[in-house]
C-alpha cells in the first residue's frame, strides 16, 4: 500500500509542478500545435490553439515511470514483469505518435505518419510485448499474460492454443496487435478537445486500478483459497504491481489535466493519447479483462466509432452525411456546443461507463462464489 500512494503522489507532484517548465521547454524549441487547415474553417475558434505547446505526453509519461519505480522501490515492493510490460507499450506506442508529432512539427503541417505506417509501427511495439507477455512464469507458473481471450477472467472454451502452437501463437499475436493498435489509435481519435481525453483517460485508468487491487485482495494465493471461494479467485500474475503502475499514470494524468484542461496551456499530442491507448491495452490483456475493456474504456470508442459511420453512411448515400463533423465531439461543436460542455459532458460518460465495469466486475466475482 505505502509503495501504491507513493507512486501516484510522486507521479502527481512531478506533472502538476514541473509541467510549466516543459511548457517553456517545448516554446523555447518549437514545439507547437500545428492546425489542420479544412478544420478549421469549420471550426474558427480552434485557429487560436495554433502555437499552443504540444507533445506533452512526454511529461506524463515521464512523471509516471519515475512515479512508479520510486514508489516500487522504495515501499520494498521491487518492480515486476507486468508493471514494465505495462511501460513497455506505454513507451512503445508513445514514441511511435512521439514520431507522428515530431513530423507535424517540423514540417508545419498536420500530416505526420501515413496511416499505414503508423499501424506498423504499432504492431513492431506490440508483437515483443505479446511475446514476453507469456514468458517469465512466477512460482506458480502464472505468466502475465494468457493464452485465452477473456472478459472478466480467461474463458477457458476462447484458447488459442487450442488452434495448435503455431497457429495459436500467430492468432494471439494477431490479437495482441489489435488490441493495441485499436486502443492507441482509439484514444488518438479522442483527444480532439482541451483535456477530454485526458480526464477520460483518468476515469478508465482508475477504473482499473480497482480492477487489479480486487484481483490482488482475491488472488489464488494458495490451494486453500481456491477451495474457499470455489475458483472465485483471480490467477492474475502481479496484479499489485499493476495497480501501483495505474495508479501512477493517474496520478500523472491529474497533474497534467491542471494545465491541459480549458483553455489548455498545452495539448498531449499524439505521444500522449496513444501512450494512453497503450496502458489501456496493457492493463486489458494483463489483468485478463480485453472484452470488459470495451465497457471500462467504452468513452474511447465514440469518437472512432462516428467517423466510422460517417464514412460507411457517406459512401451509401452517395455523399450525405450523418453527421455534421466527425469525430463526434465536432459534431457537437458544429451544433453549437461550447467546447467545455463537450469535454465535461464526455468525463461524465467515461465516469459512468467506468463504474458499470467495475460494477460488472465484482457482479462476476459474486456470482462465481
Amino acid at each position: 500500500m505505502r509503495s501504491l500512494l507513493t507512486a501516484a503522489t510522486i507521479s502527481l507532484a512531478f506533472t502538476l509542478f514541473l509541467t510549466p517548465l516543459f511548457i517553456r521547454l517545448f516554446k523555447k524549441i518549437g514545439w507547437g500545435q500545428v492546425i489542420r487547415t479544412p478544420e478549421n474553417a469549420h471550426n474558427p475558434s480552434h485557429q487560436t490553439k495554433r502555437g499552443t505547446p504540444t507533445m506533452g505526453g512526454v511529461i506524463f509519461i515521464t512523471g509516471s515511470i519515475v512515479g512508479y519505480l520510486v514508489g516500487t522501490l522504495t515501499g520494498g515492493a521491487p518492480p515486476t514483469i507486468s508493471g514494465l510490460l505495462v511501460i513497455w507499450l506505454m513507451v512503445g506506442l508513445g514514441l511511435v505518435g512521439f514520431i507522428d508529432d515530431y513530423m507535424k512539427v517540423r514540417q508545419q503541417r498536420s500530416l505526420g505518419l501515413s496511416g499505414w505506417r503508423k499501424v506498423a509501427g504499432q504492431i513492431i511495439v506490440a508483437v515483443p510485448f505479446g511475446i514476453l507477455a507469456l514468458n517469465f512464469p512466477n512460482s506458480t507458473d502464472q505468466t502475465p499474460a494468457s493464452p485465452f481471450i477473456s472478459f472478466f477472467r480467461d474463458i477457458p472454451m476462447l484458447s488459442f492454443l487450442a488452434l495448435g502452437t503455431v497457429l495459436g501463437w500467430i492468432v494471439y499475436l494477431v490479437w495482441v496487435s489489435f488490441m493495441s493498435v485499436a486502443w492507441s489509435n482509439s484514444t488518438n481519435v479522442t483527444d480532439g478537445l482541451d483535456g477530454l481525453a485526458t480526464g477520460a483517460g483518468i476515469f478508465t485508468i482508475s477504473a482499473y486500478s480497482l480492477v487489479t487491487f480486487w484481483q490482488f485482495q482475491q488472488r489464488c494465493a494458495s490451494d486453500a483459497l481456491v477451495t474457499a471461494y470455489q475458483g472465485a479467485c483471480y490467477t492474475t500474475r502481479d496484479p499489485m504491481d499493476l495497480t501501483i503502475i495505474a495508479a501512477s499514470f493517474v496520478g500523472a494524468l491529474v497533474g497534467f489535466l491542471w494545465w491541459n484542461a480549458p483553455k489548455a496551456k498545452i495539448f498531449m499530442g499524439d505521444v500522449g493519447s496513444m501512450s494512453i491507448g497503450g496502458v489501456i491495452a496493457a492493463m486489458a490483456i494483463l489483468s485478463r479483462t480485453e472484452l470488459l475493456s470495451v465497457i471500462l474504456a467504452g468513452v474511447f470508442i465514440i469518437g472512432p466509432g462516428s467517423v466510422i459511420l460517417q464514412r460507411y453512411y457517406f459512401k451509401l448515400t452517395g455523399g450525405k452525411r450523418l453527421f455534421l463533423m466527425s469525430p463526434f465531439h465536432h459534431h457537437l461543436e458544429m451544433r453549437g456546443w461550447p467546447e467545455i460542455t463537450i469535454v465535461v459532458r464526455m468525463w461524465i460518460i467515461a465516469g459512468m461507463l467506468a463504474v458499470m465495469g467495475v460494477g460488472l466486475f465484482y457482479a462476476a466475482w459474486l456470482a462465481a462464489l
